[in-house]
């Protein structure tokens, strides 16, 4: 048991969780006048006495009244000991400061499971919320922000619920970090029943933080009080996917109302599940797409994200891992052909980290360069090159012959397309052999632009007009009456 607040405040402070519900700020009031000793004395005298608390009703006052005889505060921190936890409330060196920004509606105290400091975390933690029902997508980024934040030494505050907030922890979890659990029920109870793993590995490697005593089930309106928590606990707070009514929205406008950073990240526009983040968006929060953006946001001064760069723009456009097709060695290609080359092929693994647009082309063409199919070459009839067709013989040219290759970022794609001599003689090959059909198929002389064609032009057919009604119509001689 830490030292700080007195036994007997922290035995009132535990009987008043049990009494006082989350939130309550007209309790919090009388908490402030009072003093938790005298509040529950207050709290637990019987019916009909004239000391009542002022603005309280008989209803509320009976309420108050049942609950403070039933409470055993005793038996309370026994049980969160014997968890492994302890009670921490206001006044302790490990009780956060930045709870006292809810005003009168801050925390009784609260039941902390784990053996980390909560002060200490709480002072580098970002709150990642959104829905229960949420999509792959919005558990993917979840996921990913998660474990970015951990890898940078970030603590993810989340509620544990399904969705969202599981794969938030789940990803804080896989990547050996910190992750602090937010409960709308005791710290012994696992609620959603399907988390009590989850839970359990939460509270060993991070911490379960509760505003009720042990044993308390949760209710609707607690797991709305309990987001004010997540909020002001954390820097700031990411939204990933929320509905006009979600509740993680009132977390959102939680932690807008105490000054903490609100952060949304966008989703399709057509997902009801992203249209309360959208609306977030538009009303003041800064949309994120990433842990760098998160951090540059909540991080100290100097801690920016990396300067965004297109994968397709000139400065990237010579990188290896960019538009490297033809830096690829031989046996990549030819392993990406099907074909088992003389060396150990290799997995043409930059393909995947080059430009997006380009490597559809390359992937299909590949089997071209490699020589698969030794079909005569075919004109480009966009730049002008000669092509091999992959699928077809003869005059047919395929549909990917004829494919520009993809324009982007206002320009043409840097990707050079060789012409069918240049990858004959192995101008293009990084070993300079030539590829298997090389002597199958002469070069092909490509003719300059403005050069006379080596062909005579083809003469038009000629039709003689016939007369049908009162209309002239043309057709063919053989299609002739």
């Amino acid at each position: 048991m830490t030292a700080g607040a007195g036994e007997e405040e922290r035995r009132a402070r535990a009987a008043l969780t049990g009494v006082v519900e989350p939130g309550d700020e007209r309790a919090g009031g009388w908490l402030r006048r009072y003093g938790p000793v005298e509040l529950l004395t207050r709290l637990a005298v019987p019916a009909g006495t004239e000391d009542r608390l002022p603005g309280a009703g008989e209803r509320r006052m009976r309420g108050y009244r049942t609950r403070a005889v039933a409470a055993r505060p005793e038996r309370d921190l026994e049980r969160v000991a014997q968890l492994g936890g302890r009670f921490v409330c206001p006044g302790d060196p490990e009780w956060p400061g930045q709870l006292d920004d809810l005003g009168d509606a801050r925390p009784v105290g609260l039941w902390v499971r784990g053996r980390a400091d909560l002060r200490i975390w709480a002072l580098r933690s970002v709150a990642v919320v959104g829905a229960r029902a949420c999509t792959p997508y919005g558990a993917h980024v979840s996921g990913r922000l998660a474990s970015g934040l951990a890898e940078r030494g970030w603590v993810v505050v989340s509620g544990a619920a399904y969705g969202i907030d599981a794969a938030a922890h789940r990803g804080a979890l896989s990547a050996g970090g910190a992750t602090v659990a937010v409960l709308a029920c005791g710290v012994d109870t696992v609620y959603p029943r399907g988390h009590a793993e989850l839970v359990r590995r939460v509270s060993e490697q991070g911490l379960v933080v509760a505003e009720l005593p042990p044993g308390s089930h949760p209710t609707r309106s607690r797991f709305v009080l309990r987001n004010r928590v997540i909020a002001a606990l954390s820097r700031g707070t990411v939204v990933v996917e929320a509905e006009y009514r979600s509740g993680s929205l009132a977390t959102a406008r939680a932690a807008d109302r105490l000054g903490r950073f609100t952060m949304g990240v966008p989703g399709p526009v057509t997902s009801g599940l992203s249209s309360g983040v959208h609306e977030l968006l538009r009303n003041g929060a800064v949309l994120v797409t990433d842990t760098d953006e998160v951090v540059e946001l909540v991080g100290d001064i100097g801690e920016l994200a990396p300067r965004a760069v297109g994968r397709c723009s000139r400065e990237t456009s010579s990188h290896p891992a960019v538009h490297g097709f033809w830096r690829l060695s031989r046996s990549a290609v030819l392993s990406t052909a099907g074909r088992s080359p003389t060396e150990p092929a290799a997995r043409p693994t930059r393909l995947s980290r080059g430009c997006t647009n380009c490597t559809p082309w390359v992937l299909s063409n590949a089997r071209v360069i490699a020589g698969s199919w030794p079909q005569a070459p075919q004109r480009d009839r966009t730049h002008g090159e000669a092509m091999l067709d992959p699928g077809h013989s003869g005059d047919k040219v395929s549909p990917m012959a004829r494919a520009a290759p993809p324009r982007h970022h206002g320009g043409r794609c840097p990707l050079p397309r060789p012409s069918f001599e240049d990858v004959a003689d192995g101008t293009h090959s990084p070993r300079r052999d030539p590829p298997p059909f090389a002597h199958r198929h002469p070069p092909v002389t490509l003719r300059s632009p403005g050069s006379p064609p080596s062909h005579p032009p083809r003469q038009p057919v000629p039709h003689a007009p016939r007369q049908n009604g009162s209309k002239a119509t043309h057709a063919p001689a053989h299609l002739r009456v």
